[in-house]
C-alpha cells in the first residue's frame, strides 16, 4: 500500500480497537465499518473512515496522478502545529502576501514624499 494512506489507516485501526463496538459489543472491526454498526462509532472514527476512503479514492484519481495523494499529517494535527497550507516558492501564501503588501506600502510611501 502506498505510504500516503498508511498513517490514516493505522489511526482508523487504533480508533476501531478502542471503540465500544469492538471492546464492549465484541464485534469484529470489519463489521463495525459496515452500515448498521458504523452509525454507532464515535465521530472521530467516522471521520477517519471517510478520510481513508477519500485517500484510497485519490490513488486512482487521474487528476492527482502527477502530484499524488497528499499525506495525512496526523502528528502535526496532534501537536497543534501549523496545518501547512498552500506553498509558493517554499513559503506559505500568507507570508508571500504579507511581503507583497509591505512592498506596496513602501512604494506608496516613496511616491508621497
Amino acid at each position: 500500500m502506498p505510504a500516503s494512506c498508511q498513517d490514516i489507516r493505522a489511526a482508523l485501526a487504533q480508533c476501531l480497537q478502542n471503540s465500544d463496538c469492538v471492546l464492549i459489543e465484541r464485534n469484529k472491526p470489519s463489521d463495525c465499518l459496515r452500515y448498521p454498526l458504523s452509525e454507532t462509532l464515535p465521530t472521530r472514527c467516522q471521520q477517519l473512515k471517510k478520510g481513508y476512503g477519500e485517500c484510497k479514492r485519490g490513488l486512482v484519481d487521474m487528476r492527482k496522478r502527477f502530484r499524488g495523494n497528499h499525506p495525512v499529517a496526523l502528528s502535526v494535527e496532534r501537536e497543534g502545529g501549523d496545518g501547512g497550507g498552500q506553498l509558493y516558492a517554499g513559503k506559505s501564501v500568507a507570508d508571500v502576501e504579507a511581503g507583497v503588501r509591505a512592498a506596496e506600502i513602501e512604494k506608496e510611501a516613496g511616491r508621497s514624499e
